[in-house]
């Protein structure tokens, strides 16, 4: 693979305003970005529902990872960052669909 980088982006509003791509690809290294619960519109969805929010943003991340081909399979480290400690557990139960297949952890 060429060591060149390789860019995606979500068509979201605010990337080339504040000057990011949503996930770039160095080699064998993706990195993503922050990722907040919007529509392609700029528009947060699922007000009030951390779980839908939650959601939201893995299907963007899973979006950017493919987009570079890759696979959540993949992905050596999540970060979740919440405003309310009581929303952890349906955060959690989403993050789990995502990440946890055939009885088998993938992120460490």
């Amino acid at each position: 693979m060429s060591s060149r980088r390789q860019h995606v982006s979500t068509g979201s509003p605010f990337e080339p305003k504040v000057g990011i791509s949503r996930a770039v690809r160095a080699g064998n290294i993706i990195a993503v970005t922050g990722t907040a619960p919007l529509s392609p519109e700029g528009k947060t969805v699922a007000n009030g529902d951390a779980a839908g929010q939650a959601r939201r943003c893995l299907e963007i991340i899973q979006s950017s990872i493919e987009g570079l081909g890759g696979k959540l399979s993949h992905v050596t480290r999540t970060r979740i960052l919440l405003t309310r400690i009581e929303d952890w557990e349906p955060v959690a139960t989403v993050h789990g669909e995502f990440f946890y297949e055939m009885g088998e952890l993938n992120v460490g």
